[in-house]
């Protein structure tokens, strides 16, 4: 698969939606997960990342102006011991408690599908960032989608990455672009290289998001030695 440059990819796409990227530092010293919201409607838009415990929450930033809260607003980062879940809804809350009972990534969310939210039929994009005892990691992404709009059918495609590359990561993200029906992301996760530092990546990463559309940022990076973890996030509704 070839690289592509993050950037060029977010600029050249005024809507890609949510988006999920994890992978490793350059210096092979930390896993590293991003996540991204936009928005195109007032409720969309009317939302900011906050700290909750050890992960984070949606939140609305003007509470009288939230219309629908049934998608917006959710737990998108959760830690379960060694594991780090990062999702675009409250799926997160299905891998939690399902693995926390013994169940698999990829069980857990076979009890899930894309969002009801016609006509895009938004997908479920999911990540999993499991830190082992001898300071490695692995991590596995997934994507649950309409048959092509039919929500007839799901299709659930996870992917799975062992013993990962320094300075490299995948990116998954809900849309290809900006549309009506806004059309579901497809094929492999995009293959992007990683730095070591995190402002460098959370500036990277926000100055090239649509300015009109995105919404908020967060990134972690877990340290492999120690297990603990430096976060950003970056609202622009502050």
């Amino acid at each position: 698969m070839n690289k592509i440059d993050i950037a060029m990819e977010l600029t050249g796409n005024s809507y890609p939606g949510r988006g999920i990227i994890i992978g490793k530092s350059e210096n092979g010293k930390n896993a590293v997960t991003a996540y991204f919201i936009m928005g195109r409607s007032e409720n969309s838009r009317n939302r900011v990342f906050v700290e909750d415990g050890e992960g984070i929450r949606t939140h609305a930033f003007d509470p009288e102006k939230l219309s629908d809260p049934s998608l917006i607003i959710y737990s998108p980062v959760r830690v379960l011991g060694n594991k780090t879940i990062v999702t675009n809804g409250d799926q997160t809350d299905t891998i939690y408690d399902l693995m926390n009972n013994q169940l698999t990534f990829e069980q857990a969310l076979r009890t899930r599908e894309f969002e009801p939210d016609a006509p895009n039929y938004t997908p479920r994009i999911s990540g999993i960032i499991k830190v082992e005892p001898n300071k490695t990691f692995n991590y596995a992404l997934s994507i649950l989608k309409s048959a092509d709009g039919n929500p007839e059918s799901c299709s659930r495609f996870t992917f799975s990455y062992n013993n990962p590359i320094n300075g490299e990561g995948h990116f998954i993200h809900t849309y290809m672009s900006d549309g009506n029906p806004l059309p579901s992301f497809k094929g492999e996760p995009k293959l992007i290289s990683i730095p070591d530092s995190i402002e460098e990546f959370s500036q990277l990463l926000w100055n090239n998001l649509n300015s009109d559309n995105k919404v908020s940022l967060f990134i972690r990076f877990i340290n492999l030695e120690t297990g603990k973890y430096e976060s950003k996030i970056i609202n622009k509704n502050c």
